[in-house]
């Protein structure tokens, strides 16, 4: 298996048809359909099953592309990186980041990366927390800034801030304005949260917390607009941070209380893959991320405790 193999496979991949992928490549039908039955041969599996309408990948197609992926990508970086040593910073940098971290950072990272690094190109992909981190297991982005992200030996994971989650709703439904409440009196609530999967660890890393909360919801969301409009309307209460709705909270459109017994909190990480290779663009915009999330903490946009 070679890099033009790789190549050949992905484009396939993405276009299912050869005779697609072959007119981006610039390479014959004939050749396209060679190089991918040899590479079949050589895994032994096949790829892709064959329709009257194009290509479907099989499992191990699936598998394949995932890998694929990043491997091109880090051949990629590995050639601009070298090419770009003891330059200027330049080349592609992809960051996946919660909505949180994009309402707090996300315009001043994009103004530093104009003025301290004109050369780089920058692409910020938004989504919830959940949902960044798949992106970034499936090599979609090149670091991510994630809450409560599982213990993976994939992963190298750095804190950065720690965040207080309180009780967030109106004030006839949640109670007197920043009174603390305790959480298993917010089980009585009619609670709104995100939806079970990955993305609910954002919101509770605690498992047995989380368990109960998810037992009791009236409604699970994986849309911060959705959860708003419901918290405004009437619909229910949420557990989330000043930050997440913070516009609302300071209209006084929405009260908040601090949970307490337990307090509740969760920790945002910058997380890269561990077996992918820096760059000094990478590290650049690592360096960057960091500066300004804490920048942010010490400027009060961003109510949480920086972790050095």
């Amino acid at each position: 298996m070679d890099s033009r193999q790789l190549r050949y496979f992905e484009a396939i991949f993405e276009k299912r048809s050869l005779t697609t992928a072959a007119g981006e490549l610039r390479v014959a039908v004939s050749a396209l359909s060679h190089h991918l039955s040899n590479l079949e041969t050589e895994l032994g599996h096949r790829l892709f099953h064959r329709k009257p309408r194009g290509l479907e990948p099989t499992a191990a197609g699936e598998r394949l592309y995932t890998h694929a992926k990043a491997i091109l990508r880090a051949m990629q970086a590995a050639e601009r990186d070298v090419k770009a040593s003891g330059g200027e910073v330049a080349g592609d940098v992809t960051i996946g980041m919660a909505y949180s971290a994009v309402k707090a950072i996300g315009v001043p990272l994009l103004q530093r990366i104009l003025t301290d690094y004109p050369k780089l190109n920058l692409s910020l992909s938004e989504s919830l927390s959940g949902a960044t981190l798949l992106h970034l297991l499936a090599a979609d982005v090149d670091m991510a800034l994630v809450y409560n992200p599982p213990a993976d030996m994939r992963l190298k994971s750095v804190p950065v801030l720690e965040e207080s989650m309180v009780l967030i709703g109106l004030e006839r439904i949640i109670g007197e304005n920043d009174r603390p409440v305790a959480f298993h009196d917010t089980l009585d609530m009619p609670m709104i949260i995100l939806r079970q999967g990955i993305s609910a660890r954002a919101l509770v890393d605690d498992a047995t917390l989380l368990k109960k909360l998810e037992s009791k919801a009236r409604f699970q969301m994986n849309s911060v607009q959705a959860i708003g409009g419901a918290l405004i309307a009437g619909l229910g209460c949420a557990i989330g941070t000043r930050l997440f709705l913070q516009e609302y909270i300071e209209s006084g459109a929405l009260a908040v209380r601090p949970v307490v017994e337990p307090e509740l909190s969760r920790t945002l990480y910058l997380c890269q893959m561990a077996e992918r290779p820096s760059s000094y663009a990478l590290e650049a915009v690592q360096q960057l991320v960091i500066q300004l999330v804490h920048d942010a903490v010490d400027r009060r946009i961003w109510p949480a405790r920086k972790i050095e």
